[in-house]
């Protein structure tokens, strides 16, 4: 006779090419003993699967009250941003507008501190958050195709804020999609993790959509043909 050596991805290969072979063999299925996974005992087939589907089930509730978490999160987040639309909607004076725009996210969000520079709006005037600002400042407005957050505190803007943050989120303000920039918003925190670099944008891409449509009002109506 010759002998014959088998790898375990033999054996393995077997089973899955003969399910039905602990059918034929339920003697050997049910005495069959494998190592628990976290001691030196071993236990059953049975009770190792069972503990295996405990162990995926806790995964799966995890998972499952995480996406509760962030569900529930993104509705709260949702809600103040309306709050702040209506806001700005309700406001008759455009020259209030910007201050609506960052007195109300800063009210909506709690947050610790918040700038706004407005550039190239004739009706807005140069001083307060129509102060010049630099044009290598501007050309990094109009850089951003996404809002920035992290924790580099080494940037221009944040020369605006009452005090420099731990972490910040840079957000430009575009009167067209895919136009020049006419103002950048920045919004920091004395929390770290508030703005982290693997944070998602959507909102903040949503909040610079609705501020950038309000400043509409800061340009005067075209002449009518």
């Amino acid at each position: 006779m010759t002998d014959t050596a088998f790898t375990a991805h033999d054996i393995a290969a077997f089973l899955q090419e003969h399910p039905g072979f602990f059918d034929e063999h339920a003697e050997v299925f049910a005495t069959l003993q494998v190592p628990h996974p976290h001691g030196s005992r071993a236990i059953s087939l049975g009770e190792r699967q069972i503990m295996t589907l405990r162990e995926r089930n806790r995964e799966l509730e995890w998972r499952m009250n995480e996406l509760v978490r962030n569900a529930s999160a993104s509705e709260s987040i949702g809600a103040h941003i309306a709050k702040w639309c209506c806001r700005l909607l309700s406001e008759s004076e455009p020259q209030r507008v910007p201050g609506e725009i960052a007195l109300g996210l800063a009210e909506q969000f709690d947050l610790n501190h918040v700038a706004l520079r407005l550039w190239n709006l004739s009706g807005q005037p140069d001083n307060g958050y129509g102060e010049p600002v630099s044009a290598d400042l501007r050309a990094f407005a109009d850089s951003l195709k996404a809002p920035y957050c992290g924790t580099d505190t080494g940037f221009e803007a944040v020369a605006w804020l009452d005090a420099k943050p731990k972490s910040l989120a840079l957000v430009p303000l575009r009167l067209e999609a895919d136009g020049p920039s006419v103002g950048l918003l920045v919004l920091g925190s004395d929390d770290a993790e508030r703005f982290s670099p693997d944070m998602g944008t959507t909102f903040l891409e949503s909040i610079g959509q609705l501020a950038s449509a309000a400043l509409h009002r800061l340009e005067p109506a075209a002449p009518k043909a």
